[in-house]
């Protein structure tokens, strides 16, 4: 059965909303709170552009090779990748329940001069409004929410016919909790301790089995590593931490030139 989104229903986790809320202010700080987001975005940027210039037809090196194609940056926080896609030409939508963090994305947003639509929604509200994109950004936001199969299944129906949606999380694996969790927030303290539970880790079956169920197909999956003497993150076959999974909704897409 798929999950439909019902408004009166909200896979928000309170608890998770204040915790970024209070970090608001960090978002676009290099050396901050979000250092790690920051060093991991290059190997996720590259990703976003390789995948939807290969599916849409369009040229990597264009200016504007987004142009035309609507995305959604669903839990985007301060706009870490909100505004690298509206740089690329694409219609941004950038959503999160955290009414400080959108005050934050939008102030940025005016320094650099650019256009995003930022909105305080849930994924439930958007899905149920109707909306619906070329590609959605889902990434780092899974590990954060009440209810996965429910999220999974709203934004999923937000998935335009030919369109992508993209998942970057964190697996629940031994070796996560030892790099990801002990590693990262109490030894090297990379993260404010608490920013991730183990228990609310999501295996790969766990994201692939509510797309299936909503008509998603995933087409690509890849691990993201950590390179300590390049202080650098890369793609990799090792999904056992960090991994972002590609899914298609079958169709002709509006958008693309495919």
């Amino acid at each position: 059965m798929s999950a439909h989104a019902d408004p009166a229903t909200s896979t928000v986790d309170e608890a998770e909303v204040a915790r970024f809320s209070a970090l608001a202010q960090e978002w676009w700080n290099p050396t901050g709170k979000f250092k790690p987001l920051h060093k991991f975005n290059p190997v996720r940027l590259a990703y976003i552009k390789d995948q939807v210039c290969r599916h849409f037809g369009r040229d990597p090196k264009a200016a504007d090779a987004f142009a035309g194609l609507r995305f959604l940056d669903i839990g985007c926080g301060g706009g870490l990748l909100s505004e690298p896609m509206a740089r690329l030409g694409a219609d941004v939508v950038g959503a999160d329940p955290s009414t400080t963090n959108i005050e934050v994305a939008k102030l940025h947003m005016q320094s650099s001069g650019l256009s995003i639509d930022y909105r305080p929604e849930t994924a439930e509200a958007l899905a149920a409004a109707g909306e619906t994109f070329d590609v959605i950004l889902n990434m780092e936001v899974v590990e954060h929410v009440a209810d996965v199969p429910v999220f999974m299944g709203a934004t999923a129906q937000m998935v335009r016919p030919g369109g992508l949606m993209f998942i970057a999380t964190i697996n629940r694996t031994l070796k996560a909790y030892a790099l990801a969790i002990v590693g990262a927030e109490y030894i090297l303290q990379w993260l404010p301790k608490g920013t991730h539970s183990y228990e609310k880790l999501v295996r790969p079956s766990e994201i692939e089995g509510p797309l299936g169920e909503n008509g998603m197909q995933v087409i690509d999956r890849s691990g993201v590593t950590y390179n300590p003497l390049t202080d650098s993150w890369n793609k990799s076959r090792d999904m056992d931490v960090n991994y972002m999974l590609l899914a298609a909704r079958p169709g002709l897409s509006g958008a693309g030139n495919e």
